[in-house]
């Protein structure tokens, strides 16, 4: 399922934590681990994969970064439509010896995806990504008219 984030500007005023943005965030947490693998019979201890997404933004770009760890590249999609990117793929599922007995089994594999609102000012066309150490960077510039312009003031 789809994981929904709030875009927050930075420049806005610091606000207590609305009681309905924390009980949507607890229904978008339970439907991420719960209904991702709906239809396919459940292991023991498992909850479902949604990768870890880190959104920040500078004057010039909007920063992503996916933890994505054992996922091939050529398995990873990222489309935007409108103001919503989604990043989704899978991770295949290792060679699986049948003669071992797994006594405890962490590893993930399977099918993901996370969908993150993006500001108004990003210039989607213009996005870089980059595949490092397990981790998806995405670089988004912001449009030209977006950007934050100093101007100087001469003081006589």
């Amino acid at each position: 399922m789809n994981g929904l984030m709030k875009w927050r500007n930075r420049n806005a005023p610091e606000r207590r934590r609305d009681p309905f943005d924390v009980l949507q965030n607890e229904i978008n947490r339970l439907f991420d681990r719960d209904l991702m693998d709906f239809g396919r019979e459940p292991a023991l201890f498992d909850e479902g994969f949604a990768p870890a997404i880190d959104v920040s933004e500078n004057d010039d770009n909007v920063e992503i970064r996916c933890d994505l760890p054992g996922v091939n590249k050529d398995d990873i999609n990222i489309s935007v439509s409108g103001n919503l990117l989604t990043i989704k793929g899978e991770k295949k599922d290792e060679k699986e010896e049948k003669e071992s007995t797994y006594y405890r089994r962490e590893s993930w594999s399977g099918a993901f995806q996370r969908t993150v609102s993006l500001p108004e000012s990003v210039d989607a066309d213009k996005t870089k990504a980059e595949m490092k150490d397990g981790v998806l960077h995405l670089t988004m510039p912001k449009r030209e008219e977006e950007k934050r312009k100093q101007i100087k003031v001469d003081v006589k």
